[in-house]
């Protein structure tokens, strides 16, 4: 066996395998396929202030090679994960994560000062792709002023490991990085979804109720690779790499590309046992090759 451990900043993780907020709930609802304390670190579904009852129907459609989602962050709030979700998981022997989501850095702030004080939620993911309400709905991590005024809100009122989710829909992904980094962050995770749409020529509408949504799954996963090897390169905080990883070799190139630990997304509603056949794989793949630790291998590509 070789070794999986893994940290990001001081969150240790004892595999590189995690999953990604939004296609894996609050984790308790695999707890039938998979041993929940055998996956890396778990992040929860996006979790907000105040309830959000989500975008109307339809908010999914299927595309090739992946979907589309406009799902809209629907969650009960932050004090219902807390008073209980939380006593559901914090015996669970995993890192958990929870995404935090907002529309204003005060929003982010208070929501995250809440987690702040669950013993067992060591790090939050921040989701900066969420609308500024005050700029007009244009999505915080779309420039870095907006970046940073999030992280650095955060920043001031939560002192564990802060991971920030950055949106692929900009010019130069790396600005973005080195902005929040700047700000405080201590690892970037990427990519969030594309912006895509879908529409169907019988009905001549668009599919999603919203128009647009967000493109996941193994179309956008060249894009995610080439990103996280430009950042990891941009940044020296640890960078978790995410976007269409189905297999133990699409998560060991993300790897080499430089990062230090993955998340898996859409491929959880194909196999929800994925978690672990990538997590043995890249194990197998470790040993085949004569590699003694998985962190031999990240940034192996120059």
């Amino acid at each position: 066996m070789a070794r999986l451990d893994v940290k990001i900043g001081h969150l240790a993780l004892k595999n590189p395998v995690m999953t990604a907020s939004g296609t894996f709930g609050y984790g308790l609802e695999f707890q039938d396929f998979v041993p929940l304390d055998q996956i890396g670190g778990i992040i929860v579904k996006g979790t907000t202030l105040h309830p959000r009852e989500g975008n109307d129907y339809p908010r999914m459609a299927e595309t090739p090679m992946g979907m589309l989602n406009c799902v809209g962050l629907q969650n009960k709030g932050v004090d219902y994960f807390c008073e209980h979700i939380y006593p559901q998981l914090k015996d669970i022997d995993t890192q958990w994560i929870v995404n935090v989501s907002g529309s204003s850095p005060e929003d982010y702030a208070e929501c995250a000062a809440r987690i702040d004080a669950l013993e067992k939620v060591p790090a939050i993911e921040l989701n900066i792709s969420c609308p500024n309400v005050r700029d007009g709905g244009m999505a915080f991590g779309v420039t870095c002023s907006g970046a940073e005024s999030v992280v650095r809100a955060v920043r001031e009122r939560y002192h564990k490991t802060l991971i920030v989710k950055l949106s692929p829909n900009v010019t130069d992904i790396t600005e973005i990085a080195r902005a929040v980094e700047a700000a405080g962050a201590d690892s970037v995770s990427l990519i969030n979804t594309l912006m895509g749409m879908a529409v169907d020529i019988e009905k001549r509408r668009k599919v999603l109720s919203i128009g647009t949504g967000g493109l996941s799954g193994p179309a956008v996963r060249p894009v995610a690779l080439r990103m996280v090897y430009q950042v990891a390169h941009a940044v020296q905080i640890p960078v978790i790499g995410l976007g269409g990883i189905m297999t133990a070799e699409d998560a060991i190139a993300f790897l080499m590309c430089g990062a230090s630990a993955i998340e898996i997304g859409t491929a959880n509603f194909i196999d929800p046992a994925v978690t672990l056949k990538v997590r043995d794989g890249i194990n197998d793949w470790l040993d085949r090759h004569g590699v003694a630790s998985v962190q031999d291998i990240v940034g192996c590509i120059e």
